[in-house]
C-alpha cells in the first residue's frame, strides 16, 4: 500500500492564495473588458416591474430567416398607455372614417359585402397585420321575388317587404289573437282570459325579447304562424317602415349545427332545433292597424296597450287571418376577414375584437361604426407598438365578421370551425357592434368574470356622459352570446345610449342622419370615446401580467342560479334532494378563494408563474359549459345563461 503525506500546512495557504489572486485578476480583466466595450444608454420610456427581455426573430427582405438576436421589452407606464390611445383615436380621425365606410348595401354574401371585406382585407395588410379570410359557405333564407310573402284579412291582402329569416314556409290559417310582446307572462294572461291559442295566428309587437323567443313561446303554446310588428308606442318612425330580423333560436347557420360550414364538407341531413315549425312574418305598424281596428274579442288589459290611438286594443279569437310565407333558401359565400397585432411574450394568447360588417339596409349604426371602430383601433395599437415602443405580453386579433343580421352566423362558423382550440387561446371576445345609439348613458352585458374590468375602464375612459350605467343579463341575441354561451369564452358587449332609445335595428331607417340626431350630432365623438373605450380593455388584458378576470364575481350568479334551481325543484310533484346543488355552490366559493389566495401569494414578476395562474382563470369560464348537451338539440350550452 502506498501513501502520499499531506501538504504543509504553509503550502496550503500559498495554493489558497494563487487560486483567489487568478480569480480576482480574471474578474477585473471581464469587467474592465466590459465597460470599455459596452454602448452608451439611450434615454427609455418608464419601465415597470414588468420590464424584460424578448427573443425575436424577424424575416430578412428576402423571405429567408434572420438570426436570432435579443430585443429590448420596455414596457410604458399605463398612464402613458391610455394617454397615446387617447391621442390616437381622435373624433376628427372617426369623422371621415365614418364617411368612408358609409354604404348604401351591404347585405350578407352581397357583392356589396365581399368588395367591403376585401376593403378591410387591404387596410389589414397596409398595417402589415399579416390579414386571413375564413369562408364559409351558408344557407342564408330570404323572400322569394317570384312568389311574395303576403297576410290576407278579410277583403285585405298585404304583401310586406320585411321578413324573418329562417321562418317555417307554408300557408296557414287561424284566428287573429293579440298577444302584447308575446312573453310568457303576455300568454298566461290570454290563457287566463280563456283565449284560445292553439291553432291562432299570434299578433305581437316587437321589443322586450328577440323574435326566436317570441315565435318559440307562441309556437310552444300551440299557435299556427305569428305576425309581428312594431308599436308606435316604442318605434316611433314612419308607420310604413318594414321590419327585418330572423328567427332561428340559436346562432351560426342552422342547417350545420355545431360544425363550420366550410366547401364540400359533407354533414348528415340535419338542422338546429332552434328553427321554428311555424311561419312566421313582420308587418307594418300601418298593417297591424288595420288588423287591430277588426279583430274582435275582449278589450286587453291596459299592460298590452299600445300607442296606436285610434283603436282599442283587443285580445281577438274571433275573425280569421291567412299567413303565407314563401321564403327561400339561398346558399351564399361569406368572407370573415382577420388582422393581428403579436404579441412579445405569450402570442399564443389573445383577445379578439369584432364588429359586423353587413346589414339589412345601411346599417350606419349596426355596422359602420363597429366597423370603424375595429380598423381605427387596428391603426392605432399597431401605431403604439411600431412608433412608441409598446410591447404587448398578448396578441390582439381584429376580426371582421359577415352575416351577423341571420344570428352571427360568421363569427359562430368560426367557432365551430376551431373549437378544439380557441377556447384555450381567447383571453377574451369584445364586441363592437352598436357601441354607439346615442349619448347620455352606458349599457353593458358581460361575463361576470369582467364586471370589474368593464367598472375600472368606465372610471377611466373620460366622457362627455352622465352618471347613468346599466349592467345587464346578457340576452340571446346579443352577438357575444355565442363566444360566451357556445365557447365558453369570456365576452362583452357595450353601449352607449340616449334616454330615447335608438329603435331604427332591423330597418332601412338606420342611417347616418338618425344616429346624428340621436348623439345630437356628436357621433364622431361619441364614436371616439367607444374606441377608447374597448381599446382600455383590450390593452388591460394583453398589458399586465396578469389577466384582470375577476374569478369572484361569478359567486353571487352562482348563489341566484342555484337558487333558481331549487324553487323549479321545489315545485316538482316527486321530493328530489338537492344537498348536492349547494354542495357544488360551495365547491365553486372554494375554488374561487384558493385561486385568488394563490394570485395573493404569487410573485407577479415571475412569468411563467402569471401564465398558469392566467390559465386557471381562463378555464372557469370553459368549466361552466355542458358537456353532456348536442349543439343540434341546444345550441347553447352554458349551464348559468340557459337557467
Amino acid at each position: 500500500m502506498s501513501f502520499r503525506p499531506a501538504l504543509p500546512y504553509q503550502n496550503r495557504r500559498h495554493l489558497c492564495y494563487l487560486v483567489l489572486g487568478t480569480l480576482l485578476i480574471f474578474v477585473t480583466g471581464y469587467l474592465i473588458g466590459y465597460v470599455s466595450h459596452r454602448k452608451p444608454q439611450t434615454t427609455t420610456p418608464t419601465l415597470n416591474c414588468d420590464a424584460g427581455v424578448e427573443l425575436e426573430a424577424e424575416k430578412q427582405q428576402d423571405g429567408s430567416q434572420a438570426v436570432v438576436a435579443p430585443v429590448s421589452d420596455p414596457q410604458l407606464d399605463w398612464k402613458d398607455i391610455t394617454k397615446l390611445l387617447k391621442q390616437k383615436l381622435t373624433s376628427q380621425a372617426f369623422e371621415k372614417v365614418l364617411k368612408d365606410y358609409d354604404m348604401n348595401r351591404r347585405s350578407a354574401g352581397s357583392d356589396e359585402d365581399k368588395s367591403l371585406a376585401n376593403r378591410i382585407y387591404g387596410e389589414f395588410r397596409k398595417q402589415q397585420m399579416d390579414p386571413w379570410t375564413d369562408i364559409h359557405y351558408v344557407q342564408l333564407q330570404m323572400p322569394d321575388s317570384e312568389r311574395p310573402n303576403q297576410v290576407l284579412f278579410g277583403s285585405d291582402v298585404f304583401k310586406p317587404t320585411g321578413y324573418l329569416a329562417y321562418s317555417a314556409t307554408g300557408k296557414v290559417q287561424g284566428k287573429l289573437v293579440y298577444g302584447n310582446y308575446g312573453r310568457q307572462e303576455d300568454l298566461d294572461v290570454l290563457q287566463k282570459k280563456n283565449v284560445e291559442l292553439k291553432g291562432s295566428v299570434m299578433l305581437l309587437r316587437t321589443g322586450k325579447i328577440s323574435f326566436a323567443e317570441q315565435v318559440d313561446n307562441a309556437a310552444t303554446k300551440g299557435a299556427s304562424a305569428v305576425l309581428i310588428y312594431p308599436d308606435v308606442e316604442d318605434y316611433k318612425y314612419l308607420a310604413n317602415t318594414a321590419l327585418y330580423g330572423h328567427v332561428h333560436l340559436g346562432s351560426g347557420d342552422p342547417y350545420t349545427p355545431g360544425f363550420p360550414s366550410f366547401n364540400h364538407t359533407q354533414f348528415p341531413p340535419t338542422q338546429s332545433s332552434g328553427l321554428p315549425k311555424i311561419p312566421a312574418q313582420t308587418i307594418t305598424a300601418n298593417m297591424a292597424s288595420t288588423l287591430l281596428q277588426n279583430i274582435g274579442g275582449p278589450e286587453s288589459d291596459e299592460s298590452f296597450k299600445g300607442g296606436l290611438s285610434s283603436l282599442t286594443y283587443r285580445l281577438g279569437g274571433i275573425e280569421n287571418v291567412t299567413v303565407e310565407v314563401n321564403n327561400v333558401l339561398v346558399n351564399k359565400e361569406i368572407h370573415n376577414v382577420f388582422g393581428v397585432i403579436k404579441g412579445f411574450t405569450d402570442p399564443d394568447r389573445y383577445v379578439v375584437l369584432g364588429a359586423q360588417r353587413d346589414a339589412w339596409g345601411k346599417g350606419y349604426a349596426k355596422a359602420t361604426v363597429g366597423t370603424s371602430v375595429l380598423l381605427e383601433l387596428a391603426r392605432a395599437v399597431k401605431e403604439m407598438v411600431e412608433k412608441d415602443g409598446f410591447r404587448p405580453k398578448r396578441s390582439l386579433v381584429f376580426a371582421s365578421w359577415s352575416a351577423g343580421e341571420y344570428g352571427s352566423v360568421g363569427a359562430t362558423e368560426w367557432l365551430e370551425g376551431y373549437m378544439s382550440s380557441i377556447d384555450r387561446s381567447v383571453i377574451t371576445y369584445i364586441s363592437l357592434d352598436g357601441v354607439v345609439m346615442g349619448r347620455g348613458s352606458f349599457m353593458a352585458s358581460a361575463s361576470p368574470l369582467l364586471y370589474s374590468l368593464l367598472e375600472n375602464t368606465m372610471k377611466e375612459v373620460q366622457s362627455p356622459l352622465g352618471s347613468g350605467t346599466i349592467l345587464r343579463p346578457m340576452s340571446m341575441d346579443d352577438p357575444s352570446y355565442p363566444f360566451l354561451a357556445f365557447s365558453g369564452i369570456p365576452a362583452v358587449s357595450f353601449h352607449f345610449i340616449s334616454p330615447n332609445a335608438y329603435t331604427y335595428y332591423g330597418t332601412n331607417l338606420d342611417s347616418m342622419d338618425h344616429l346624428n340626431y340621436q348623439t345630437n350630432h356628436h357621433t364622431s365623438e361619441m364614436t371616439a370615446v367607444a374606441a377608447q373605450f374597448a381599446g382600455q380593455m383590450a390593452l388591460r388584458l394583453i398589458h399586465d401580467r396578469l389577466l384582470n378576470l375577476d374569478v369572484s364575481r361569478y359567486s353571487s350568479v352562482v348563489t341566484s342560479a342555484v337558487g333558481r334551481v331549487n324553487g323549479r325543484i321545489s315545485q316538482l310533484k316527486q321530493e328530489v334532494n338537492s344537498i348536492w346543488l349547494m354542495g357544488a355552490r360551495g365547491s365553486f366559493q372554494r375554488a374561487a378563494d384558493a385561486l385568488n389566495l394563490a394570485i395573493t401569494n404569487t410573485d407577479l414578476n415571475d412569468k411563467e408563474a402569471c401564465r398558469i395562474l392566467n390559465d386557471r382563470m381562463l378555464r372557469v369560464e370553459h368549466t361552466l359549459l355542458s358537456p353532456y348537451v348536442s349543439p343540434v338539440e341546444t345550441p347553447f350550452r352554458h349551464l348559468l345563461l340557459e337557467i
